[in-house]
């Protein structure tokens, strides 16, 4: 299933209190909401240098859209979130940031009231991707672009140190919201660069209509896809710089959106990946 698509209407639950909350192109002009086609376009928009190089760094399909030539890469608390299963692997964040262990442990545990939601386009639902798989794959695309852009975006690429991707998703259990989680492990300098950039396109172009603010993590930003009054579904994408992770939250639902509840759980992703370590 692509972007997360909500199939049923029925209306978002108000927000449950946090200890109890489960472990550029113009707007479509459909009723229902924007089409998967006019979303991706409605990204593409956004394809200038930094945000063609999100999409990069997170490893999709990036190629088929417009290109300008991307910058030179610099070198390189507790959670209150609901307890996962226990793991021998090893996993937290160091004091400068730079998080170890697997992403897939770093990611949210699928809390109460939630379950595993569909894929996320070809990576499952709860998948994590090596550097060396992420690379491959860009090696793939790049091959649409002509030599010159080709060597750029490698270079670039490699500038970056992409470590890995992780992306977990899940479906409320009202069957009106689903929600996906993704970290991006690259350079730290990179990440806080490109997380900037997008909260300054996002807020100061108009394309975009203004989302939540996210308590306590004030270098997250939150924004929502054109959408006519009437739509009947409503997305809402949120991006945030954690150390070495740049995280994106991605959210489908019926209008209108639980908005509360998708900033709980995105609070809880952030806590769960402060500083000085990472823990549940």
């Amino acid at each position: 299933m692509n972007d997360n698509t909500v199939t049923t209407a029925v209306p978002g639950a108000p927000e449950p209190a946090p200890e109890t909350l489960p472990a550029a192109p113009a707007a479509p002009a459909a009723p229902a909401g924007p089409s998967p086609a006019s979303r991706r376009l409605l990204r593409a928009g956004a394809a200038t240098a930094a945000a063609a190089l999100v999409g990069v760094a997170i490893g999709v399909g990036i190629i088929k859209t417009q290109y300008d030539d991307p910058a030179p890469a610099t070198a390189a608390a507790p959670s209150t979130a609901p307890t996962p299963t226990a793991t021998a692997t090893p996993y937290g964040a160091k004091s400068n940031g730079s998080h170890f262990g697997s992403l897939r442990d770093l990611l949210l545990p699928v809390p109460a009231g939630y379950e595993p939601g569909p894929d996320d386009g070809g990576y499952g639902n709860d998948t994590e991707l090596s550097g060396e798989q992420l690379s491959a794959e860009l090696d793939a695309d790049l091959q649409q672009l002509p030599k010159e852009k080709r060597d750029k975006m490698r270079s670039y690429w490699e500038g970056m140190h992409v470590k890995a991707t992780g992306v977990r998703t899940y479906r409320a259990a009202g069957n009106d919201l689903v929600v996906s989680l993704k970290l991006h492990q690259f350079n730290q300098q990179e990440v806080q660069r490109i997380n900037e950039y997008t909260a300054v396109f996002t807020g100061d172009t108009g394309l975009f209509r203004i989302g939540p603010a996210i308590p306590g993590h004030p270098e997250a930003h939150c924004y929502l896809m054109p959408a006519p009054p009437s739509a009947a579904i409503d997305y809402l994408e949120c991006s945030a710089a954690e150390g070495d992770l740049l995280v994106i939250m991605n959210a489908e639902g019926v209008a209108p959106l639980p908005k509360d509840k998708i900033v709980a759980l995105f609070t809880f992703q952030l806590d769960r990946l402060a500083r000085p370590g990472a823990s549940a």
